[in-house]
């Protein structure tokens, strides 16, 4: 076929998962900023919490699109997994540019029905509560992130 069907994730649905994580933010005392991007990287949503700082916005976005680019929660590891060093990491992050990729955790990608139609990024916090917001905002809609 030369056309496929495809899924996509609405306003509506990034304003449910930005609420998501700025209500669990703000009930642990956490100022952050939520960015959500669709499958192609571009941004849907982003809100920065009050308090939150402003160098999270970047943050944020990045964690975002580089989760729906690699269809994977950031973390540490290199596009496909493999473990990376300090060196390995900043070089990749130049290569895919410095708002592609990230090794910074806090991203997740949004998983419908095994197809990625997005990602959302949170930065403010220490990297396991951006983290457990990203994936509370991945849920939040009935995603999944893995």
């Amino acid at each position: 076929m030369y056309i496929a069907d495809s899924r996509r994730l609405t306003n509506a649905g990034a304003k449910k998962m930005i609420e998501a994580a700025t209500t669990k933010a703000a009930a642990g005392g956490a100022a952050v900023t939520i960015a959500v991007v669709d499958a192609g990287g571009h941004v849907i949503l982003l809100e920065r919490m009050d308090g939150g700082k402003f160098h999270t916005v970047h943050s944020a976005t990045t964690k975002a699109v580089c989760a729906a680019s690699n269809r994977r929660a950031t973390t540490s590891q290199g596009a496909v997994g493999q473990t990376l060093d300090t060196a390995h990491a900043l070089g990749l992050a130049l290569a895919a540019g410095p708002e592609r990729w990230t090794a910074m955790e806090g991203g997740c990608p949004v998983i419908v029905n095994g197809e990625c139609i997005g990602g959302v990024g949170v930065a403010g916090a220490d990297w396991k509560t951006d983290e457990l917001l990203a994936q509370e905002a991945v849920t939040a809609i009935g995603a999944t992130w893995a």
